[in-house]
């Protein structure tokens, strides 16, 4: 079978002024998706609120949204592998826009779980890093791959920036319901930036049948260091929706004010444009097991420390600063280690079911902060869960199996390595 070098990517075709148009595309498609659902904390006091309803209302949505995600992404990311990612980017582009004018339309629970929680869950599976990557994968070759991921993810993490203190002014000017369909709106307009990014499935290697996609996940789901991956992913959608979703609920209890929490929101999308960009570079140049290991004992430091401290906006911002430097840089390492373990082919395939482990985690992160703050008025358990999981997810990855699966890529090869 073909393996990742066999596979000729369209970055041969294209000129640097071209490439750029890609990168930034992409960049900005990931900016506006992830952004707006980094500002989901900021929305929680005022719709529970104007509801009157409890905040587990609220993180069960929330939660739903990030485990609908996670079941989506692997059949978004075929989707992607067989017919493209343009489809794939223009359909969860109206999705994610259609889901927030809905949320915003929703008077009662079911209604706003069904638009926040399924409908813009499924949104995400299309238009953030899972489909993003995978498209920049196929369209740049392996000596640029690296440069585009971490350009990407930095434009990414900038928009991510922007979008919390505009989020924040939409929100006491407008009201929550308006904010929405102006964010709504917004996603819209950026229709024509998946144009760029309509990159088509790999050409078969002439006189090579093609591997069927599910013998590829087969042979993945054989592999020790697949489900290994999956484990580090949960430990990281735990941490990062949790913090994501309750450190503006955790400020505040301590005695900062809305404006502060939102600050340490925005420090964390400030800091993932610098941290994305050197985690999607260094997944180029050194083993990326060893990396994502390091990252998550430096997580788990930063949590001690700020645990350990008195909870006030100087340690707050500091706490945002290194979290958001390690934030998203997980998402470009995880796939260069996908792509290096099993090809280019099913890359955005197998990219979703790794991170469908993800967002379980952070389903759990979502939903079991409001879970236990209801019952105990505490986050205390919750920071406790995080810095373990962490811990877990350190060794795992430093344990990890990460030579090329030779049977997904030679033909007439069946050994698979365990």
């Amino acid at each position: 079978m073909m393996s990742s070098t066999d596979l000729t990517p369209a970055d041969a075709s294209l000129t640097p002024a071209t490439r750029w148009v890609v990168v930034i595309s992409g960049g900005i498609l990931m900016g506006l998706s992830l952004g707006i659902r980094h500002t989901q904390g900021l929305f929680m006091q005022p719709v529970t609120s104007g509801h009157g309803w409890s905040l587990e209302t609220f993180g069960l949505a929330l939660a739903l949204q990030n485990l609908v995600w996670g079941l989506a992404q692997p059949v978004t990311g075929l989707v992607a592998d067989r017919h493209g990612s343009g489809k794939v980017l223009c359909l969860g582009i109206l999705a994610y826009g259609l889901g927030l004018y809905l949320m915003a339309q929703a008077r009662e629970p079911a209604g706003f779980m069904a638009a926040n929680g399924v409908l813009v869950g499924i949104a995400l599976s299309g238009t953030a890093f899972g489909t993003v990557y995978g498209a920049l994968s196929r369209i740049f070759e392996p000596r640029l791959r690296s440069w585009a991921l971490a350009v990407a993810g930095a434009i990414g993490g900038l928009g991510q920036f922007c979008l919390v203190p505009f989020v924040q002014r939409l929100l006491a000017e407008t009201g929550w319901r308006n904010t929405a369909i102006m964010l709504g709106l917004l996603v819209l307009a950026s229709l024509p930036l998946a144009v760029p990014l309509r990159a088509r499935p790999q050409e078969r290697q002439e006189g090579v049948p093609d591997r069927p996609v599910g013998a590829s996940v087969r042979d993945a789901m054989r592999r020790r260091g697949f489900w290994l991956l999956n484990l580090g992913f949960f430990a990281c959608g735990f941490q990062l929706a949790f913090i994501a979703t309750h450190l503006p609920a955790y400020l505040l209890e301590h005695g900062l004010s809305l404006e502060q929490a939102g600050t340490a929101l925005a420090l964390i999308a400030l800091a993932n444009i610098f941290g994305t960009y050197a985690c999607g570079r260094s997944a180029g140049l050194w083993r990326v097991k060893h990396l994502l290991a390091g990252l998550y004992a430096v997580r788990v430091a930063a949590m001690l420390l700020f645990l350990s401290m008195p909870v006030t906006a100087a340690s707050a911002y500091a706490f945002a600063l290194v979290m958001g430097f390690l934030w998203l840089g997980t998402a470009p390492m995880t796939n260069e280690l996908v792509l290096r373990m099993f090809g280019l082919r099913y890359i955005a395939t197998l990219f979703g079911i790794v991170f469908l482990g993800h967002q379980v985690g952070g389903f759990f992160g979502v939903w079991l902060g409001a879970w236990v703050y209801d019952l105990t008025h505490s986050y205390d358990w919750l920071w406790i869960g995080a810095i373990a999981i962490g811990c877990v997810a350190a060794a795992a990855h430093c344990l990890i199996d990460d030579a090329p699966l030779a049977a997904s890529d030679r033909p007439g090869l069946r050994a698979v390595r365990s």
